[in-house]
Parts: structure tokens; C-alpha cells; sequence
């Protein structure tokens, strides 16, 4: 029995085939037609060409499926025979490599280097169809090769990873052997691949031999995954009505030494390669023996991530599609989850929130939460800005939603907006009285209570209006409740908790607590409850900013030791000790409570990012700035 490929390429260089496309075309099959259709209709050509590889030394092959999904084969005609083609590939390639090579499911990008507008949802069932056919016919592993943009191999390789757990190699393919189609230096793309399940990461097509020697001169010190190189024959050149390719067979012998000191542990050809090719191949490393991979001092690079790529793999949420992101509710019960409450501003300027927006992300935070004109103070919409934040920043935003300014009409409206535009996380609050706010003549509405919005809300969920009327689809809220837990009597506070919960709170955030005993009483008042809680933090900014909350602010309530280290205490001193006292407060908040939720004061977000560092480092893990919410 082999080994397992992980196993087998620990302590061995494994050597790949060469081209199936390619080769076809030169054994006289024309450009043109479905070169995976001749699995059904020629099986014994493409076995042959299989055993072909194998005879020259092969000792992993790829099955006749690279171009076998559902976009692709639909050019042909041939939709309906995804599974037929597929499994009959598996077969084929199983019937040629018998004990001496591993078989792995070869599946191509659908985009094909092409800026073409195929919706994420589409891309993610085509790959799930192919894979599982390749699985279902039983496959060494997996070969996600030729892929031009690291936003569609991270889909297709998140779909591998739902339904196996067999070893997957990821290949890029490159025009400069330094930057992906979309943008990314190859050491953020291979760091991307392997926090997102790769086995291994390489490349294929496009570069010959020497530009894969650069490329892989590039990313030394820089992966921490084994690497694979399938280099096309150089450059093809079209001479008397036919592509030729000018790298020598003993040139890819030449060559192979070289790609295995350089860490790539499977070796094999792309465009342009025949049996002689892998032949050379292995008569050049015969009887060699790698050194042991050492990862120890590798410097993974931690990539700047675009938006679309972070929607691509961690915000699954495409209407469309079948795949449900994980809640903050999914979050919070795994691990410690961080909130951030950052104001709108009151201006029109968003300069400073967005870059606000941008470092929270970067430290890790989980979600982004804007109130609802807090304190009754005209801000900027926070649906625009969550809007934004989600777009532009990549980061998940919690609105809230007040029942002071909209009516019933205005508020369905409202949620309605939200789940167009894939906002699905919402806190319902009462909000504060108008009267006491910047626009004392507006008029407070209160159509509903929080606890009717929460009902509201949740039937929106099941596909009914607010009217009572039937939607044609269902949105997909997750829906908070406020708590505040600074009353004299909590035990009152947390029956009316209950209510909420009844009502179909699915979380809690609390407001800002200031004493450490409050939240061990709040743990203990609470702990039959069976939704997550995430307790308020908020650092103090000044002596001033003490005083006021402690005061004038409804909800709030500092204790004496509090007020007194704060006392007089203005500017970056301020700040300081409002830290300070901020992390002592999580200290025993993380003792009891996996959620976190840190209101950010006067737009001072270094604060909260401070704090949420501060949590990562205390909970010994920190999110990856693309993969923490998945």
C-alpha cells in the first residue's frame, strides 16, 4: 500500500507527468473540441497517454479532467456529463498508474484568466460538483492547477477543504513569475493558500523552466508549505500551422536538480511536455534524496487583503449561493470574539472613520458595530457607512437600529435595505428620547418597542412583511437585544432580558460596565440563559470624559475607584490610564465571557485597537487579518 502523498513527499521528491492538452494535440486531436469528452468516447488514448508518463517515471499522474466542470463543458454541450466525465477520468488514470503512481483529481479555473462576471455562487457549485465526482470515484488528492487569480482558487480550494480532508496542492499560474492576475506578490498568495487549507502551493503553465527557477528564488524563506512546479516547455512558437515548444528534454532534466534544492517536493510539466520530458525528469533525480524541509525560520508574510478576495472566501454570503457564513452567535460560542462599536461621524467627512475602520480590521476585530444616532445626536447614516466598511474596509458591520426615527413603514423599509445590500447582523435598541439631543423639536416616533422590533425583524426572517403579507424570499438577520446591567436590581434587569430573548434575541451586548465585581454578578445572573452575551467595555478617555458618563449619561455607572484614578487626568495621560483600566476590566471579563464588545470614545480608535490586541494576546491566538470570521 503507498503511503499517503503528504507522507510520501516529506522525505521524497515526487516526480509529476507531462501535458495531456498538448500532447493530444501533437498525437493529431485538434483545438477545437473537448479533449475530456474523449474520456468517454476514446478512454484507451487517454489511458495510454497515462501509461505513457508512468512508463517514463511518473509517479504521480493527473486524471483528464482539467477543463471538466460545468462552464466549461457547457461550450460543448456536454453539461449534463460533468459526473460521467469526471468519474471515467478517475477510472482511466486508476487503470494506468496501478500500484506504481498516485492519481490526482485534476480541476482548471473556470475564469480562465478572464475578467468574466461568472458570480462567486456559480464558481463555488461548479467547483463542489467536479470535486465530488473526482472524491465519489476515489482520488489521491486534489490538483487545483492553472488558476490565473488567487480569488478563485482560494473559492475553489474552500470548497475542497467542506468536503474533504485529503491533500490538496494549489497552483498558480503567473505572466512574470512575481505577481498573480490579481495583484499578488507570491509569498502573500502562498501564505493566503496555506491559512486557508493547501497542502501545498506551487505553480504551473505560462513560465518555463528558468521563470519558474525565479519564482521559486523569490518565495525561499517565505512558505512554509512544501512546492510544486509543472513549467510549460518554453515558449511556444507557431511555425508551418503548428505550436512548438523549445525547452529540451534534458533541458527539464537540467533544470528538476535545481527546483528540488529550492524546496519543490512534485516535479512534473505543463504546456508543451511529453514522456521524454518526465523522463529526463527522472533520470535526473534518480537515486536523489532531499534534504528534510525545515519550516522553523520561515518569515510568512501577512498579505494586505482585498475586499473581494475576503468576500470570496470568508464572507460567503452571496444571496444565491448555498453557503452560510459563520454568525458572530457561530463565533462566540467557538472562541473569544471581538466587537467594535465605532460612531458615524457628524460631519460628512469619513476620512478619519474609514481609516479607523481599516486598523480595527487590521488588529483583528470581528465586527464593526455603528449606533443609531446615539444619545439623540444627528449623525451620519449607518447603513451607508456599513455599507462601506463592508465594501471598502472588508470587515463585518453590526448595525443598530433605533426605534425613535422610523415607523413601521419606514422601519421594514429600513431592513429591508439591509438585506439587499448583505447586512444581516442588526442590534434592535428604543434609542434615546429626541427631546434631548441636537434637533430637540424632532419628533421621537416610537411605532414599535425593541422588543416588537425584535419580533419584526425575526419575521422577516420567515418570508412574512411586517403587514403580514408574504415575501417572495426570507432575509437572514442574526438579531441583538441591549442590556443594562448598572440598576440596582439586577435580577429585574434580567428578567426583562428574558423577554427579549423570548421576543427572538439571538446575542446581548451590555452596556460599558466599569466594575469588576458588576461582571462576575452579571456571569452569575445570566448563566442560564443560552445565548452569547458580549459584555461592554469602554475605555475612558479623561477626568472629564469620567464625570460625564458616570452623570449624564443614561445606563452608565462608574464606581468610586474608578473616578478616582481618573480624576483630572486629560490628553494622551488620560487615554493612558483609561487603557489601563480598560484591560483590567477584560481581565475578568474573559473569565467569564467569550464575547467582547469595545465602544470606541470621541473616534480615538488607537484605543480599541490597543484592547483588541490586548485580548488576542491574552487569549494566546490571533485572528488572521482574511480568515478569523470564517
Amino acid at each position: 500500500m503507498k503511503p499517503d502523498l503528504r507522507s510520501k513527499w516529506t522525505d521524497h521528491v515526487i516526480i509529476g507527468d507531462g501535458a495531456m492538452g498538448t500532447y493530444l494535440y501533437q498525437l493529431g486531436f485538434p483545438v477545437g473540441i473537448s479533449y475530456e469528452e474523449l474520456n468517454l468516447i476514446r478512454p484507451h488514448i487517454i489511458e495510454d497517454v497515462h501509461r505513457q508518463y508512468v512508463t517514463a517515471g511518473a509517479q504521480m499522474i493527473e486524471t483528464n479532467t482539467f477543463s471538466a466542470n460545468y462552464d466549461r463543458l457547457s461550450k460543448y454541450g456536454l453539461e449534463h456529463k460533468v459526473d460521467e466525465i469526471n468519474r471515467a477520468g478517475v477510472r482511466i488514470a486508476r487503470a494506468a498508474a496501478g500500484d506504481q503512481a498516485y492519481v490526482v483529481g485534476s480541476v482548471g479555473a473556470i475564469r480562465n484568466g478572464k475578467r468574466t462576471n461568472i458570480p462567486r455562487s456559480e464558481l463555488r457549485q461548479h467547483f463542489r460538483q467536479q470535486v465530488s465526482s473526482l472524491l465519489e470515484e476515489g482520488v489521491d488528492g486534489i490538483l487545483l492547477e492553472t488558476f490565473f487569480e488567487v480569488e478563485e482558487l482560494a473559492i475553489a480550494l474552500r470548497q475542497v477543504r467542506k468536503l474533504t480532508d485529503i491533500p490538496v496542492m494549489c497552483q498558480l499560474t503567473v505572466e512574470d513569475a512575481i505577481r498573480t492576475l490579481d495583484g499578488f506578490a507570491l509569498p502573500d498568495a502562498f501564505a493566503l493558500l496555506t491559512d486557508a487549507g493547501a497542502d501545498m502551493v506551487g505553480l504551473n503553465c505560462r513560465v518555463g523552466p528558468n521563470g519558474t527557477l525565479h519564482a521559486l528564488e523569490a518565495v525561499q524563506g517565505k512558505v512554509s508549505l512544501p512546492l510544486s512546479v509543472y513549467p510549460d516547455a518554453g515558449v511556444a512558437d507557431y511555425v508551418d500551422g503548428e505550436y512548438r515548444y523549445g525547452a529540451s528534454p534534458a533541458y527539464f532534466g537540467q533544470r528538476s536538480i535545481r527546483f528540488a534544492e529550492l524546496g519543490a517536493r512534485v516535479i512534473g510539466g505543463c504546456c508543451g511536455t511529453t514522456p521524454e520530458h518526465i523522463a529526463a525528469i527522472a533520470r535526473a533525480l534518480e537515486g536523489y534524496v532531499p534534504e528534510k524541509l525545515d519550516f522553523s525560520n520561515v518569515q510568512t508574510p501577512t498579505p494586505q487583503i482585498s475586499v473581494t478576495i475576503e468576500n470570496a472566501i470568508m464572507d460567503e454570503s452571496d444571496r444565491n449561493g448555498e453557503d452560510v457564513p459563520p454568525t458572530l452567535v457561530d463565533l462566540v460560542r467557538e472562541r473569544p470574539t471581538v466587537i467594535v462599536e465605532l460612531d458615524p461621524p457628524r460631519d460628512l467627512d469619513i476620512t478619519r472613520f474609514l481609516k479607523g475602520a481599516a486598523a480595527l480590521k487590521e488588529a483583528g476585530v470581528d465586527a464593526l458595530t455603528l449606533a443609531d444616532n446615539s444619545l439623540a445626536v444627528t449623525r451620519m447614516s449607518n447603513m451607508a457607512l456599513g455599507h462601506i466598511v463592508q465594501r471598502e474596509a472588508g470587515i463585518r458591520p453590526l448595525i443598530h437600529i433605533a426605534c425613535r426615527d422610523r415607523n413601521m413603514i419606514g422601519s421594514q423599509s429600513h431592513m429591508m435595505g439591509f438585506d439587499a445590500l448583505g447586512i444581516d447582523h442588526v442590534l434592535a435598541v428604543t434609542g434615546d428620547p429626541s427631546k434631548f439631543g441636537d434637533l430637540p423639536g424632532a419628533s421621537s416616533v416610537y411605532d414599535m418597542t425593541s422588543f416588537d422590533m425584535i419580533k419584526m425583524i425575526k419575521q422577516l426572517n420567515e418570508g412574512i412583511a411586517f403587514s403580514g403579507k408574504p415575501l417572495k424570499q426570507r432575509a437572514k438577520f442574526v438579531v441583538g437585544a441591549a442590556f443594562n446591567p448598572n440598576v440596582k436590581h439586577l435580577d429585574k434587569a434580567v428578567v426583562r432580558l428574558e423577554k427579549k430573548i423570548a421576543a427572538g434575541a439571538d446575542y446581548i451586548m451590555t452596556q460599558p460596565v466599569y466594575n469588576v465585581q458588576l461582571i462576575a454578578d452579571i456571569r452569575e445572573a445570566t448563566k442560564h440563559l443560552d445565548i452569547p452575551i458580549f459584555i461592554g467595555i469602554m475605555p475612558l478617555a479623561s477626568g472629564r470624559n469620567a464625570e460625564y458618563l458616570h452623570n449624564e449619561v443614561p445606563g452608565i455607572q462608574l464606581s468610586d475607584e474608578v473616578r478616582g484614578r481618573m480624576a483630572g487626568l486629560e490628553g494622551e495621560e488620560g487615554r493612558a490610564t483609561g487603557v489601563i483600566i480598560a484591560k483590567e476590566l477584560l481581565d475578568v471579563a474573559m473569565e467569564h465571557f467569550n464575547g467582547i464588545y469595545i465602544m470606541t470614545p470621541f473616534m480615538f480608535y488607537d484605543m480599541s485597537v490597543q484592547l483588541t490586541e490586548y485580548i488576542w494576546a491574552k487569549a494566546k491566538r490571533r485572528p488572521n487579518p482574511l480568515f478569523h470570521n470564517r
